[in-house]
């Protein structure tokens, strides 16, 4: 799109104690994202593991951050890293699971409010606005009278282990287009109804 660089921001948990649950789908689409780019994520002083790269050749710059703290308090890291990389919260994509859309949906927008998300309440409240774009991981409402924070913290059960994973790949394409070509045409494209 242009010569300016986009923070992308995978949400999640620390990956020892959290790694395959729906809580974590942020996170696990910025590091394959990493992957397919041929990025290294390594340590970074903002608090979290980031790779800076380019999306292709000739593409736009990014830096690709995940937080290495607990959900609830991403804002302080995500806030050191747009100082540190001088990027306007406008530039900034964050990708995180969201109880309020239908299992294995990625939908894309920019602002809005947390939506019960304590990771984007904490962003927004450390990062002083709301106007950053998002990638949000639709994984359903727990069933029954399960509690939300249980239901998003334990592990997805292995029968549904292979649509996360063809989600996580979607949400990590999306993520790539979004920057790549601005939020309208990323949408055309995405929100396109998926073949199960």
């Amino acid at each position: 799109m242009d010569d300016e660089r986009t923070l992308i921001v995978g949400l999640g948990n620390p990956a020892a104690e959290y790694a395959g649950t729906r809580h974590n789908l942020g996170a696990d689409a910025v590091h394959l994202l990493a992957e397919e780019l041929g990025l290294r994520m390594t340590r970074h002083r903002a608090g979290g593991v980031a790779a800076d790269g380019h999306l292709g050749p000739g593409g736009p710059p990014v830096t690709l951050f995940v937080p290495s703290g607990y959900m609830n308090t991403s804002g302080a890291p995500v806030q050191q890293a747009l100082r540190f990389y001088k990027v306007p919260l406008e530039r900034m994509v964050v990708v995180y699971d969201d109880i309020d859309l239908d299992p294995w949906v990625v939908r894309l927008k920019r602002g809005g409010g947390p939506g019960g998300h304590n990771g984007v309440r904490d962003i927004i409240n450390r990062c002083g606005g709301r106007d950053f774009l998002r990638v949000r991981i639709g994984v359903g409402r727990p069933p029954g009278r399960q509690n939300a924070a249980t239901y998003v913290l334990a592990r997805i059960p292995a029968a549904q282990r292979e649509e996360a994973l063809a989600t996580v790949r979607r949400a990590a394409d999306a993520t790539r287009d979004l920057v790549a070509e601005g939020l309208e045409p990323a949408q055309n494209t995405h929100h396109a109804p998926h073949s199960a």
